[in-house]
């Protein structure tokens, strides 16, 4: 269909060219839209504006969806006639609710500004995670800023998972999520064809929203179990968090349409790498294998060959296997369950590395010198099949000796992995060369009986073999960033900034109460850190200073704007190694074929995709701690009065958290449980001190505590200090707990 040319209004669109490709529609961008009504300085009706923006008859239907999602963003609002206005103007603030279990919440304005206290009385007008419109109405007696909603733009949630109440003869649903504090009140129907009994877990469907007149109204759409079930928290977690974790028909019969092997047709195109002798090595119970390994002695240093499965030939874009995949983001990993990013069929099946089956793969084929560094690398997609399925355990038994290989196969690839050992060893001289951060941390796995209960939590030790991958797929993740960016293809950067000012200022003040320095003036560097790690390392406060140190440090994201990689200190850094399950890894791969290609790839708002991708990455995070925390509570219910040794890993103006050495188990002391006195809270020295006693209880510090709850429904686990001298067993020494037992995430 043929469009009639922008008008001259149009072109005067300082944003028009952006939007009009993002659309391909050419209607006004919303920065225009909103500076057309600051300019007229009053509210605008639709027919004057679309008037003013010279929309014809057959556009304003698509007008009006861009101004109604301007509306649900805050960027614009009607009056009570309808009119148009720009919120500011009405000295009204955009944000999103963030409820808190007490009853409260705050609105976290769009413009970063800071964020606005709502009072119980205005919260009950929205629930969590809801958009709103909030006019300022002083301060509360904290200093912050309080507010009055006016409008609710956008309403967050249609259905909440809960459990069913029934109290004087009225229902009512009690969300499992704890920022939304108000029940859901169910009312009778004789109609209803499900029925839910007390206790049960139920998901509902909002049909009424809140007001300030009247509760949330649900009504029951599925009845999930009785809570206690085995496997019930996470089938809680995958509501609560929304995670997808259905495929839809459509991905299934794309799914299934896929060839089980490698057909004739797939190797046109691709190097024959069958018979380099390229292994797995994974976890015990590992069963989707993404990378396979080679590594050969070439002149004084080595070829080390990176395949990674080619999921991106089997998942197109477009497919609806595609569109899953991204809304999901990722793959959730459960203790017991996995929930994955792509079906099984692939990511256990044709793109899953398994032994002695041909597979399609993206290499990355690097050179890399004696003193660990990448003097050549090329990208091209292969044909091969790993030569064995290896573990940690078995390689690192080989390479410490404890064992010898006891078949052919076996002993095959022995010198393989004995080169990837030495390859190693000048990967991670380099990497400490650099000044990468190395922080230690516990990694722990749940073991369960045969009926599905918990039985105990034990840490994961990490040896060389899981150094050895981790240091190759480093090193084929920044070739491939450094690929993508010398080429001028976006893609999605693996990003880590560095720590922000205010951080820094509380992480100098503390350091210095140790008489201790960090490096690099107002700019520290990565190598920074590890200069000051290192230094540390013989202390017996090491885990509280590491810890500090950590909490310093900002979150790691995908962003196309690549700012590089603090923790890591790379200029440049993306994920390239795990399609299977991270998308953004998919995106890269896609990209590297566009390059190769001569082509540019582009999949949409790169930074929208990124900003989703590290959202849904969060969201896997709660809803995996969420289910943790459930295990662990449920693991202690049945030790109540038992005491504990530990270390204090987080302190809060309500109280210390203490990490248990023997169980890996979290919990809290209430500040009430702390002794007879008025307890200071400060959260630069990260410490609770008594103002009469002079009593401290400083983040690091060892205490003695007694089990006093384990409290199912609210997944919190609570002690109070046991023993003498206030509970206090001294300050931890260097083999001490860590802050909290915590996954490494590159």
């Amino acid at each position: 269909m043929s469009r009639k040319k922008p008008s001259r209004i149009r072109r005067a669109d300082p944003f028009y060219e952006r939007e009009a490709a993002r659309y391909d529609q050419p209607l006004p961008s919303r920065e225009y839209i909103a500076q057309m009504l600051e300019e007229e300085g009053r509210p605008v009706t639709f027919a004057e504006l679309c008037g003013l923006l010279d929309i014809a008859g057959s556009e304003r239907e698509m007008f009006q969806r861009r101004l109604g999602a301007m509306e649900r963003e805050g960027q614009l609002m009607r009056n009570r006639k309808g009119a148009y206005i720009l919120p500011e103007r009405a000295s009204l603030t955009p944000g999103k609710v963030q409820g808190h279990p007490d009853g409260y919440g705050f609105l976290i304005p769009d413009d970063g500004s800071a964020d606005i206290f709502l009072d119980q009385h205005q919260m009950g007008k929205v629930l969590h995670g809801d958009r709103a419109l909030v006019r300022v109405t002083g301060l509360d007696r904290k200093g912050r800023p309080e507010g009055s909603i006016v409008e609710v733009t956008e309403r967050a949630n249609t259905r909440v998972v809960g459990r069913v109440f029934v109290e004087h003869g009225v229902v009512f649903v009690v969300p499992e999520n704890k920022r939304i504090a108000q029940d859901i009140l169910v009312p009778p129907d004789k109609k209803a064809k499900i029925k839910a009994q007390a206790g049960q877990v139920v998901m509902v469907d909002i049909i009424e929203q809140p007001s300030k007149l009247s509760k949330p109204i649900g009504r029951i759409s599925e009845v999930l179990g009785n809570y206690a079930d085995p496997g019930m928290e996470i089938e809680i977690a995958l509501r609560k968090h929304d995670l997808p974790f259905e495929f839809s028909k459509a991905a299934l019969d794309e799914n299934k349409a896929l060839a089980d092997k490698v057909r004739k047709a797939d190797r046109e195109g691709r190097e024959d790498l069958r018979e380099l002798p390229l292994v797995t090595i994974d976890g015990e119970t590992a069963r989707d294998f993404d990378d396979a390994v080679f590594c050969a002695k070439q002149g004084r240093g080595w070829r080390l060959v990176v395949a990674i499965a080619d999921v991106s030939h089997y998942v197109r874009p477009g497919m609806a296997l595609d569109r899953e995949a991204m809304e999901r983001g990722n793959s959730v990993y459960f203790p017991r369950r996995v929930i994955p990013m792509l079906p099984e069929k692939l990511s256990n099946g044709i793109c899953s590395l398994n032994p002695d089956v041909e597979r399609l793969a993206m290499v990355c084929d690097m050179d890399i010198s004696a003193s660990g560094k990448v003097e050549h690398y090329q990208f091209y997609p292969a044909v091969f099949r790993s030569h064995a399925r290896l573990t940690y355990n078995l390689v690192w038994s080989w390479l410490s000796g404890e064992s010898k290989p006891d078949n052919d196969v076996h002993r095959s690839v022995l010198p393989h992995v004995e080169n990837l050992y030495k390859l190693f060893h000048a990967l991670h001289k380099a990497r400490g060369q650099r000044g990468a951060i190395d922080f230690e941390t516990t990694e722990t796995q749940m073991l369960f009986n045969e009926n599905g209960k918990i039985e105990n939590i034990i840490p994961v030790v990490r040896n060389d073999a899981h150094r050895i991958i981790e240091e190759c797929m480093l090193a084929a993740n920044v070739c491939a960033s450094d690929f993508l960016a010398d080429h001028r293809q976006t893609c999605l950067y693996r990003i880590h900034a560095a720590p922000g000012d205010e951080k820094l200022k509380n992480l100098r003040s503390f350091l210095g109460e140790f008489g201790l320095a960090i490096g690099g003036g107002d700019d520290p560097k990565a190598k920074d850190y590890a200069k000051l790690l290192e230094q540390i390392k013989p202390r017996p406060d090491f885990q509280l200073l590491q810890t500090v140190m950590l909490r310093s440090l900002k979150q790691a994201m995908y962003s196309p704007d690549n700012v590089g990689h603090f923790g890591l200190a790379y200029e440049h850094y993306t994920h390239f190694t795990s399609p299977i399950r991270r998308y953004p890894d998919l995106l890269v791969h896609r990209a590297i074929k566009a390059v190769l290609a001569g082509e540019k790839y582009q999949p949409g708002d790169w930074e929208a995709i990124g900003l989703h991708c590290s959202a849904t990455e969060r969201r896997a995070d709660e809803a995996t701690r969420d289910v943790e925390n459930w295990l662990k509570t449920f693991f202690m219910k049945e030790r109540i009065g038992e005491e504990f040794d530990g270390t204090i890993s987080a302190v809060t103006a309500f109280g210390i958290f203490v990490a248990l050495d023997a169980v890996y188990v979290e919990g809290l002391v209430h500040v009430s449980e702390l002794g007879a006195d008025y307890f200071q809270f400060d959260a630069i020295k990260h410490q609770m001190l008594g103002e009469r006693s002079g009593q401290r209880y400083r983040l690091g510090d060892r205490v003695r505590v007694r089990l006093v709850r384990a409290d199912l429904e609210s997944n919190k686990i609570d002690f109070v200090l046991a023993g003498e001298r206030g509970g206090k067993i001294g300050r931890t020494g260097g083999g001490g707990r860590p802050e909290k037992p915590a996954k490494k995430r590159r």
